[in-house]
C-alpha cells in the first residue's frame, strides 16, 4: 500500500488555498453532535441501499479488501477553521458506486453514520478523485474522536459532509435534506462559495 501513488485533491494546488472567512490550524479540533459512538470493527457494517441493482451490507474484513486509495487534502470546516496536507487512506466513492451497481435514475447520495446522523451529498461530487470512505489519516488509523473505524472525506466541500462513523450509503434520485441541512446548513457547502448557511 505504501507505494500506491498519491491522489493530490485539486485545491491543494491553488495559489490561494485558504477558503474566504476561513483561517489555518495545526491542530484538528473535535467537533460532532451526541456521545462518540465506540464501535468495534468486527460490530461495524455498511450498508448500500436505494437505487441499485442489489442492496449489500459489508463487514470490516470485506470493506478491506475493496481497493485501497491514498489521498492528500486540506479540511475546511463550516466553524472557520482549516487544516492542510491530511494523508488519507481508503475505498473511493467510485468503488462504491461500481460495487453498488447504481440505476440510472440515481442522482444523489445520503451517509448514514452510528447515531443517526446523516448528509445528503450530490452523485457527482461524490464521485470526485478525492473523495473516499477513509480508515487511516496520516498513516494512523482513526481515532473514536474522528471517526473510527469509517469516516467519508469530501475535501471540496465543508467538513460536515465529510460523516464520521460511517454504516451506510443510500443512493437517491431525489435530494433530500440531511441532519444538519434540515436545520439551516446550505445544501451543498462549497467553501469556496461559502455556502455555509440556506439564506
Amino acid at each position: 500500500m505504501t507505494d500506491k501513488k498519491i491522489i493530490k485533491s485539486s485545491d491543494t494546488e491553488r495559489s490561494d488555498r485558504l477558503p474566504p472567512g476561513q483561517h489555518k490550524t495545526g491542530e484538528w479540533p473535535v467537533l460532532h453532535v451526541g456521545r462518540i459512538p465506540w464501535i468495534k470493527k468486527a460490530e461495524w457494517s455498511f450498508k448500500i441501499t436505494g437505487l441499485v441493482e442489489e442492496e449489500k451490507t459489508l463487514d470490516f474484513k470485506q470493506f478491506k479488501k475493496l481497493p485501497m486509495e491514498r489521498v492528500e487534502s486540506d479540511i475546511h470546516c463550516v466553524t472557520t477553521w482549516s487544516k492542510f496536507d491530511n494523508l488519507w487512506e481508503g475505498v473511493s466513492g467510485k468503488t462504491i458506486v461500481e460495487l453498488a451497481k447504481i440505476k440510472p435514475g440515481a442522482k444523489y447520495v445520503m451517509i448514514h453514520s452510528y447515531g443517526g446522523y446523516s448528509t445528503n451529498i450530490p452523485l457527482k461530487d461524490f464521485v470526485e478523485d478525492d473523495v473516499l470512505f477513509a480508515v487511516k489519516q496520516d498513516g494512523e488509523d482513526l481515532s473514536p474522536e474522528h471517526g473510527y473505524p469509517v469516516r467519508l472525506v469530501v475535501p471540496k466541500l465543508y467538513f460536515w459532509k465529510s460523516a464520521k462513523w460511517v454504516n451506510g450509503i443510500e443512493f437517491m434520485a431525489k435530494d433530500k435534506a440531511g441532519f444538519w441541512e434540515a436545520k439551516g446548513y446550505h445544501n451543498r457547502g462549497n467553501p469556496w462559495k461559502e455556502e455555509r448557511y440556506s439564506d
